[in-house]
């Protein structure tokens, strides 16, 4: 007699944000919601520190949209087909980055900006398709 499988209900979880992990994008981020973490489904949400002179190498998150709220500092992102594109972020705003579109954070002043970052791909480097070709100095 086979035995049936009787579905689990879901599980709230808490996740300390005390790990870190490299980014194929060159930066370290806390680790926090993900499909690695807590099984999450269609999200991820971690933390960005950018100390001064920080600088991703330029990628683009592959069919993936991405939110950022700024909690502290001010960072800027080259952003666009060719980078061609530059913007100023600073603490209490937000920013959005659509899905597939190129950009390279980096933070030019000396104190560190803190971000809040969310992607609608629940494998937090699964979609990130690195440039270093379009990469700026």
């Amino acid at each position: 007699m086979a035995t049936e499988h009787v579905p689990q209900p879901p599980v709230c979880r808490v996740v300390s944000s005390q790990s870190t992990y490299a980014g194929k994008q060159g930066l370290t981020y806390s680790a926090g919601i993900s499909a690695e973490s807590v099984g999450s489904q269609a999200i991820c949400m971690h933390m960005l520190r950018l100390p001064p002179g920080a600088r991703a190498v330029a990628h683009l998150h592959e069919s993936h949209e991405t939110a950022i709220y700024m909690l502290s500092g001010i960072s800027e992102m080259y952003y666009g087909e060719r980078l061609e594109q530059h913007l100023v972020v600073r603490a209490g705003e937000y920013l959005y980055i659509p899905a597939g579109v190129p950009h390279q954070p980096f933070n030019p002043y000396d104190t560190e900006a803190v971000a809040l970052i969310a992607r609608t791909d629940p494998n937090e480097q699964e979609s990130v398709v690195v440039r270093p070709d379009l990469s700026r100095q």
